[in-house]
């Protein structure tokens, strides 16, 4: 598998995309504005979507790619999420109003998008590669993703906070190599944090000993413009390897 990061950010700016993840060419993790640096060819080639939630940052991309590349392609992009997250797509915005409903477009019958539920805990194998939903603890229903190539596995938290569910999971992977997992607020921000469920430097170096797998930890969604200080109060709190600064345009393969 190779997992390449097309946005990692909090929010937006110059050269700040927020979250997305294409997977060997032919598969999203998340849908966030990084979707918009790939070219026709590339978008047209984008099979599945495997969304961690129903937030704006993790799904405005969606809707473009299916009204720019749709007619490009002879078969639905299938969006996979939990039910909760594909009500709110169907209900909020494929519903003719905020955007039209690409699940009836050209035709019910061929239609340029398709829902796939799948429950946390539940596995997709797409050619021999392995998707399954891992816990999260959001203020909406949220997974996080463990991503399976057979010879190593890449886990994704999504936007969470403390879900000790999450360490059980990876903690039963055998072959688990990177961790990519979110902190959103600085320390003093802990308060907005936990009313938003988002990770905060401190909490996280209070949870991260709940990991007893050896992986290599990269840290997502920081706030834009805080990311220095996120990360400095990052490493200035946990003992053991350190985790990186997840960086747009980096390349995973495992």
């Amino acid at each position: 598998m190779k997992l390449r990061i097309l946005g990692c950010s909090g929010g937006i700016g110059a050269g700040l995309r927020t979250t997305s993840m294409l997977l060997d060419g032919d598969i999203l993790i998340d849908a966030g504005t990084g979707v918009g640096d790939l070219t026709l060819e590339e978008m047209a080639r984008i099979d599945h979507v495997f969304l961690t939630h129903s937030h704006l940052d993790h799904v405005t991309s969606l809707p473009f790619l299916l009204d720019t590349v749709g007619a490009m392609r002879d078969r639905p992009v299938t969006v996979h999420a939990l039910p909760e997250t594909v009500a709110v797509l169907r209900e909020h915005l494929f519903n003719w109003k905020l955007w039209p409903d690409f699940t009836q477009i050209p035709n019910a019958e061929q239609p340029f998008l398709r829902f796939a539920a799948m429950l946390t805990g539940q596995t997709v194998e797409l050619d021999g590669r392995k998707m399954t939903a891992l816990p999260a603890r959001h203020v909406v229903p949220a997974a996080g993703y463990l991503l399976d190539s057979g010879a190593a596995s890449l886990a994704f938290s999504g936007d969470t906070i403390d879900c000790p569910e999450f360490w059980h999971a990876l903690n039963q992977v055998e072959n688990l190599r990177y961790l990519i997992i979110e902190t959103s607020f600085a320390n003093e921000d802990n308060g907005i944090a936990h009313a938003s469920r988002h990770y905060y430097p401190s909490l996280l170096a209070e949870q991260l000993p709940s990991l007893q797998k050896q992986a290599e930890v990269f840290i997502t969604h920081l706030g834009p413009g805080d990311q220095p200080r996120i990360m400095a109060e990052i490493l200035s709190g946990v003992h053991g390897a350190p985790p990186r600064m997840l960086a747009h345009g980096q390349l995973f393969e495992f």
